[in-house]
């Protein structure tokens, strides 16, 4: 892999797929079950092979993964090439911290990097186009999401209703998640270090006063975390709408 130079600024994927998945109820990790003939992981690999603007990918996986093998034996030298591997952490921050610094090696500090869920293989190419498109020439970068169609509730601890929450500037987040390199792992960093709760990569850059761009994605990118994802992501596998 060759390495970047500040001249220009590249863009690389890092996909942590160091989890178990322990709600699919699977007997292996559910990015190894397979959706339309290949893995959940390999499916979401591809999107980010075959698009023009990702230089490179990260995949942090626990080192001891048996699965892993399979996969690569199957790669092409051209994609196996674009593919560094990373050691897993406990947690996904972890993970993806640890492939930010296995990334610094081949890529720029100002170099730009997609963090995407493993689990979620249904991300058009095109909404990666669009994020970075977007998020290219600002300082904070940003992420895809969702605005929030349903009306939101808030509950007590017994699970009564307190109160019907104003919607309308509300947005699920989604993956990618777009940063520039040294910052999202200085952010990371930060937050590990000072065990902050992060639940994506978002969190961590915005406890260092950054503002991120909310980008409107296609619905078809869904987390898959429950068998009935499963079958929802092979249903929209067979329309291959892009």
């Amino acid at each position: 892999m060759h390495k970047s130079t500040n001249s220009t600024k590249k863009c690389w994927a890092i996909l942590p797929a160091a989890g178990v998945g322990k709600r699919m109820g699977a007997n292996i990790p559910k990015q190894y079950l397979l959706l339309a003939g290949k893995t959940i992981l390999e499916q979401t690999l591809s999107v980010f092979l075959q698009h023009p603007n990702i230089s490179g990918i990260v995949l942090a996986i626990t080192p001891d993964d048996p699965y892993w093998q399979d996969i690569y034996n199957d790669l092409s030298v051209h994609d196996i090439e674009k593919i560094i591997v990373a050691p897993g952490g406990e947690e996904r921050c972890h993970s993806v911290l640890n492939a930010l610094t296995e990334l610094q090696a081949f890529a720029a500090a100002d170099d730009w990097v997609l963090v995407h869920d493993a689990a979620r293989p249904c991300l058009k190419a095109s909404d990666i186009g669009c994020l970075i498109e977007q998020l290219s020439h600002t300082n904070d970068g940003g992420l895809l999401g969702l605005p929030m169609a349903d009306t939101v509730k808030r509950c007590d601890g017994n699970n009564q209703v307190l109160a019907t929450v104003d919607r309308s500037h509300l947005w699920r987040a989604l993956t990618p998640q777009m940063f520039p390199l040294r910052r999202l792992h200085d952010a990371l960093q930060q937050a590990i270090d000072t065990d902050a709760l992060v639940t994506d990569d978002a969190s961590a850059m915005e406890l260092q006063g950054y503002k991120p761009k909310m980008v409107e994605g296609h619905p078809a990118n869904i987390k898959i975390t429950h068998p009935a994802d499963l079958q929802l992501a092979e249903i929209f596998f067979s329309q291959n709408t892009e």
